[in-house]
């Protein structure tokens, strides 16, 4: 009988703790020795939090999150233990100096199990993805920046505790906390028998002493008789590097068959760049800073070798060295692995958003300021088979202003489901973003990748360009099957462009001029909010001027200048707030 209590007992803990038993399939190592890592999972409502700390056990440990990274006006779960050896698990919130914890007057922070030894604390707990409470942070999709602080204890309180003790250990992780969970579910492809690896990398590169260096290097890859297809790749940063190399692009070099190449290396813009650099325009992997690698999906690889296959390619190197330092060498690529054993489709990856151009700017001092980069009904049609392309993985991107970015996707007028949305971008954590479902986009469809930039801190325009301190907006899109479409991006018209240059001149009495360049002119404008408000409106409203571009660096055949911007005739609409009472919602 005593058994049987017992036992009734035991099920009973068991069942009311099912979620301390949950393996938590994602994981990240917030301290490189492994004294502090985070693994988590989450379901449509929740996220579930273990958190393994080495520490006494008498520390505090919170982990909270804010828009992006700061420790002011930031949302924390904080685990601490008092003078009389009682623990607490506390929903707090920094103030807006990031100074002081407040605990927060609805508590959402549910603790499911702590265990401590003498040099090691875990505790598991769970999280609302939206709590409904002003106080915390909305847990989405996109970039998670998530806070860590450890301080000694005990603590007679929690209210009022300093952020910025110097004790304390404080770390930011940037994180992706909704990844596919059908990803778990793939096999580890690299280590696969019939897999081969290769890597193409930049070999002893002399960074020059400048904030922004694009270097390219032409060169040829081992020959390859038969057809490969790429099935993963990632970045191979060399160690100590990982600060200096923002991104990195390799390009296949559509030579026709049997011409050779040289082997060349430099400046990508450099005077002395021979003219063989412009058949290296197809994309056959990009990373940016963050990405973690790229699997492709088993019905399809990127296809590399065979009969009548260039073996040339060149590698850009984006190098960003704000201290200007000099005598850094360089040697990082992309590592790819590929197999003979191929999968029915060939992989592309296609370019969106807006021209690399000057004719694109943001006004300086702008809390939120959006361009939008257009991939037009015109371009699709003339770019994609009968059956379309299926979009398996996005990867935005911005330079340091960037905030937000997302793409939406149209059809004859009607919005279909963004194809992806960052709205807490980091450029610093820029991944390959595997979509939890495949994205039918077919010939005529339109997409519009739109990117919100904020530019408190400069004092005059930023520019669409190459450099750090210009900005970019831009989509690489992962896809199947491949096509002849590398680019469908856009910008101002020109003609528009100059017309408003002449106006600011005779309105506002701006020194634009017809014979200034296009970077001179927004130079010369008094930026004022009435002024932004202007250029808000004329990129609104004016026509594009389209890249529909092939592999080659070509544009298709057609009229691509005036061209009319994406026509929504029945956008998606709004999202309903799960937080809005029944009472008030309209639809009641």
């Amino acid at each position: 009988m005593a058994f049987k209590k017992i036992l009734f007992i035991f099920i009973i803990l068991i069942s009311s703790c099912v979620d301390c038993l949950k393996v938590r399939p994602f994981h990240v190592d917030v301290e490189k020795r492994q004294r502090l890592t985070l693994s988590w999972d989450y379901d449509p409502d929740n996220v579930y939090f273990e958190v393994r700390a080495k520490v006494s056990p008498r520390a505090w440990l919170a982990v909270g999150f804010s828009d992006y990274g700061e420790y002011s006006n930031g949302d924390f779960c904080v685990f601490w233990t008092d003078s009389w050896g009682r623990r607490h698990f506390t929903d707090v919130y920094s103030d807006a100096m990031g100074a002081q914890l407040h605990v927060d007057q609805q508590q959402d922070c549910e603790l499911t199990s702590v265990n401590q030894t003498a040099s090691e604390t875990v505790i598991q707990f769970s999280r609302k993805r939206s709590t409904c409470d002003e106080r915390d942070y909305q847990l989405e999709e996109g970039t998670t920046h998530t806070l860590f602080v450890v301080g000694p204890g005990p603590l007679s309180s929690i209210e009022g505790q300093s952020l910025d003790g110097k004790n304390l250990y404080k770390n930011m992780v940037r994180l992706s906390l909704f990844p596919p969970h059908s990803g778990l579910e793939e096999p580890d492809v690299t280590q696969q028998r019939h897999v081969k690896t290769m890597e193409v990398l930049s070999e002893k590169v002399k960074v020059p002493a400048r904030e922004t260096t694009y270097w390219c290097v032409i060169r040829k890859l081992p020959d390859l008789e038969e057809k490969n297809h790429i099935i993963q790749y990632e970045a191979a940063i060399q160690e100590g590097n990982e600060d200096l190399v923002h991104h990195i692009e390799v390009f296949h070099c559509l030579a026709p068959a049997g011409v050779r190449l040289y082997k060349w290396e430099g400046d990508c813009d450099a005077d002395g760049a021979p003219e063989q650099i412009n058949h290296c325009k197809r994309v056959i992997g990009a990373w940016a800073m963050g990405s973690p690698p790229l699997t492709y999906p088993e019905e399809a690889g990127y296809p590399l070798g065979g009969k009548d296959f260039s073996p040339y390619i060149r590698i850009e190197m984006h190098y960003n060295n704000p201290a200007v330092t000099a005598g850094r060498v360089d040697s990082s690529g992309i590592r790819f692995y590929y197999t003979t054993e191929l999968r029915r489709y060939d992989a592309g990856c296609l370019e969106l958003g807006l021209e690399y151009s000057p004719k694109m700017a943001i006004p300086p001092r702008m809390a939120k300021f959006e361009l939008s980069g257009h991939c037009t009904a015109g371009c699709t049609s003339v770019g994609f088979p009968p059956r379309g392309i299926m979009v398996f993985a996005s990867q935005l991107h911005t330079h340091l202003t960037g905030a937000r970015v997302w793409t939406r996707h149209f059809r004859n007028g009607i919005e279909l489901p963004e194809l992806d949305r960052d709205n807490h971008y980091s450029t610093m954590y820029q991944e390959i973003r595997k979509l939890k479902r495949r994205v039918n986009i077919l010939p005529g469809d339109e997409l519009l990748t739109t990117c919100e930039f904020r530019t408190l801190d400069r004092k005059n325009a930023t520019l669409g360009g190459y450099a750090i301190s210009d900005e970019m907006c831009v989509n690489y899109i992962h896809y199947y099957p491949r096509t002849n479409l590398e680019v469908c991006k856009s910008s101002i018209d020109t003609d528009s462009l100059m017309t408003y240059f002449e106006a600011m001149h005779t309105t506002d009495l701006d020194e634009t001029a017809p014979d200034k360049s296009v970077i001179d002119n927004y130079h010369s404008i008094r930026w004022t909010p009435i002024t932004a408000a202007i250029l808000r409106s004329l990129y609104q409203e004016s026509p594009l001027s389209m890249q529909c571009n092939m592999s080659s660096g070509a544009r298709f055949p057609g009229n691509w200048n005036n061209n009319p911007q994406v026509l929504i005739t029945k956008p998606l609409p709004p999202k309903r707030d799960p937080c809005m009472l029944q009472g008030d919602d309209p639809e009641q």
